[in-house]
């Protein structure tokens, strides 16, 4: 059995970072991404939980962010069993305007060429490894254009993540299980789709049978989300994981734009699978998201301790 065509493709990623304004200011100002969440993490409700996206946070499109600056978290090494760089999707002959962006705003960069696709290699300021990679075709649609990216530069969302392992033959061997199918490999990188493939269905892996492994903390990727239909295909793979692999997957989990689940596949990388719906819309209209601090229903009698104990920042 396998879950091609049940996995979709990717849904978002999530990482740990440090400040708040910081972190805005990078991913909305440099980049032009829309700010189309702004809650709290449902584990820490001390903590910020941002999600960027396009202009209704469409599933594959979405980069979110934990600003844990205070919360005495120590800073993580990117190393094997995590994510090793996540790649956003912008159009074909933009890559010069965005070079000239980064020199504008001294964002240190490499161009470079992957898979025959021009590329700029650089960090946020969390430390975090992102890329732009230039594409043809990415018809996500819902655009987010500012007063200095048209749409003819904007980010389209999410074009591919790299997870940089130890032994890759048996993430090779779970991913073709999981959805994803093996497209090429070129050196020290495999190229792996799912569902459509292209933009926002692929997954990278670099070998590092050498390198050590990643600590968690403060410019690491926490986990890496997929994209299902619906809850009934979430709890097909959780049942399959389970009773056939014995891998230890985690009770649905209620995000509120989206339900969930969460685990480890092999090579360590903690992998979540995420509903297309309800989305970003169920709580706040297209005109007013991220505008403001929104809560889920259990935690919204405690909305003014909430508020109180997060670090603010100015948009």
């Amino acid at each position: 059995m396998n879950f091609k065509g049940i996995v979709k493709g990717l849904h978002h990623v999530t990482a740990t970072v440090n400040d708040a304004q910081e972190d805005y200011d990078f991913y909305t100002k440099l980049l032009g991404l829309r700010l189309v969440k702004e809650t709290v993490n449902f584990d820490n409700e001390k903590v910020f939980h941002f999600y960027y996206g396009n202009e209704v946070g469409t599933p594959s499109t979405i980069f979110t962010t934990f600003p844990y600056k205070g919360q005495g978290v120590r800073k993580g090494k990117i190393g094997t069993g995590q994510v090793y760089r996540t790649s956003l999707s912008i159009p074909t002959g933009s890559i010069d305007f965005w070079k000239n962006r980064f020199k504008n705003f001294d964002i240190n960069y490499t161009k470079t060429i992957l898979f025959n696709q021009n590329v700029l290699l650089f960090d946020d300021p969390s430390g975090l490894h992102l890329d732009l990679t230039e594409v043809d075709a990415d018809d996500r649609g819902a655009i987010w254009e500012t007063e200095e990216i048209s749409k003819n530069e904007a980010l389209r969302g999410m074009h591919h993540v790299v997870l940089k392992i130890a032994d890759i033959a048996p993430t090779i061997e779970f991913l073709q299980l999981f959805g994803y199918e093996l497209i090429e490999t070129a050196g020290e990188f495999s190229r792996l789709e799912a569902g459509e493939g292209g933009a926002g269905n692929s997954l990278w892996l670099l070998a590092a049978p050498e390198e050590e492994k990643g600590r968690n903390g403060i410019g690491t990727v926490h986990h890496i989300a997929h994209r299902v239909a619906n809850i009934e295909d979430s709890k097909k793979i959780k049942s399959y994981l389970e009773d056939k692999l014995g891998i230890e997957v985690t009770e649905v989990k209620d995000r509120k734009y989206f339900q969930s689940i969460y685990f480890r596949i092999p090579g360590g990388v903690l992998f979540e699978v995420a509903t297309e719906g309800p989305g970003f819309l169920v709580d706040e209209e297209n005109e007013a998201l991220g505008t403001e601090l929104k809560l889920p229903d259990w935690q919204e009698p405690n909305r003014d301790r909430i508020e109180s104990n997060l670090l603010r920042y100015k948009r």
